[in-house]
C-alpha cells in the first residue's frame, strides 16, 4: 500500500531525482517547452510549480530560495526577469502537460510540459478573430424585422 506516499521516486536515489529535477526545471524555465514521459512531467509539475509562485515576489530571499532548488543563475534571472511578469495575475496552473504518444524503445508514455502563458495556441491574448454568435432562432429575426418596419413607418408619419 502506498498511502500518504506523495512523492513518486522515478526508480532514483533521492540525490539522483532532485539534480533531475533540478535541471528539468530550469530547462523548462530556459525553453519554456520539454518533451518527457508522463510520470517525470507530474513530478516536475510539483516540482515547478512552488518555485514558480515563489517568484512573484521579486526579493533577495525568494532568489536564493528559487536558487537552492535550480542551481542555475540563468534559470533564476529568466523566471525572475520574463516569466514572472506574465504570470503575476495567475492564481496557479502554471503548466501545461499535453500527451504526445508512446516511445518506440520501450512504450513509455511521453508528454509535451510546457508554460501556459508562452503558447500563442491557447492563449487568450493571441491575435485570433472570433466569429460573430449568430442566434438561429426565427423569433429573434422576426422581432428584428417588425422594429425595423416600425422604426420606417415612424419615420414616415413624422415626415
Amino acid at each position: 500500500m502506498r498511502h500518504r506516499n506523495k512523492i513518486n521516486h522515478l526508480g532514483r536515489t533521492s540525490t539522483h531525482r532532485k539534480a533531475m529535477l533540478s535541471n528539468m526545471s530550469a530547462s523548462l524555465i530556459m525553453h519554456k517547452r520539454i518533451n518527457t514521459t508522463l510520470a517525470k512531467a507530474k513530478a516536475l509539475r510539483m516540482y515547478v510549480e512552488p518555485l514558480i509562485t515563489k517568484s512573484k515576489e521579486d526579493t533577495t530571499h525568494s532568489r536564493r530560495v528559487v536558487f537552492s532548488f535550480l542551481k542555475n543563475k540563468f534559470a533564476v534571472a529568466e523566471l525572475f526577469r520574463e516569466v514572472a511578469k506574465k504570470i503575476a495575475t495567475r492564481q496557479g496552473g502554471y503548466t501545461r502537460i499535453l500527451k504526445t504518444g508512446f516511445r518506440a524503445g520501450d512504450n513509455a508514455e511521453m508528454c509535451m510540459m510546457e508554460l501556459v502563458d508562452y503558447n500563442t495556441t491557447y492563449n487568450k491574448d493571441a491575435n485570433v478573430k472570433t466569429k460573430k454568435a449568430t442566434r438561429r432562432s426565427r423569433k429573434s429575426s422576426k422581432t428584428d424585422k417588425l422594429t425595423e418596419d416600425a422604426n420606417i413607418q415612424k419615420s414616415e408619419v413624422k415626415e
